[in-house]
């Protein structure tokens, strides 16, 4: 496995603070840890466990989704059709959250 690279897509700004379209990327590592960049007038970098972390704290029921990067050039792990990080966020949490919206 190695790390994969993803956008947060954020469809609606409830807060009416960091707007809507691309609002962070990051990358999550074969250990299922996150590190999120976001963009604006004031980016900043956070170091999260999982994903589960990060949607449940700027999701915002489902206003906010991940699209992961560089799909197409991705294997998926043998024997399932899992994304290496996919994998490594059901190995640290246990859950599968965001699956549905790999697809958005």
């Amino acid at each position: 496995m190695k790390p994969q690279t993803f956008e947060l897509l954020r469809y609606t700004d409830i807060s009416g603070i960091s707007g809507t379209g691309i609002v962070a990327e990051g990358c999550v590592f074969t250990d299922g840890s996150v590190a999120l960049r976001w963009h604006g007038a004031n980016p900043s970098t956070a170091v999260w466990p999982d994903l589960d972390s990060i949607l449940a704290v700027h999701g915002h029921c489902g206003a906010t989704v991940v699209r992961w990067l560089d799909v197409s050039e991705m294997e998926t792990v043998p024997g399932t059709d899992l994304l290496p990080g996919e994998v490594a966020h059901i190995l640290a949490t246990g859950r599968l959250t965001h699956k549905a919206a790999a697809s958005a």
